[in-house]
């Protein structure tokens, strides 16, 4: 069942028309008697897939394990 409501209406009463639509109503706002909106409810968010350990794709390339340069080392540690 869908209803009509004008703009002053809807802001008055702005909680009540969100209830009725979230339990699956459909509710037209109307600004100077002409259709301008629908308030629908949203649809079900989708459910999460658990999580599984090991499934990204990425592999750490050899080099990130390779000792840094000298000079890089020395940056760091202050000399």
């Amino acid at each position: 069942m869908t209803q009509i409501v004008n703009v002053h209406e809807a802001k008055t009463h702005f909680s009540h028309f969100l209830d009725r639509a979230h339990a699956g109503e459909e509710i037209i706002l109307a600004k100077a008697g002409k259709p301008y909106a629908r308030l629908v409810p949203l649809a079900p968010p989708e459910p999460k897939k658990p999580r599984v350990p090991g499934s990204w794709p990425y592999v750490v390339p050899d080099s990130f394990f390779d000792p840094l340069p000298e000079e890089e080392l020395a940056a760091w540690e202050g000399r």
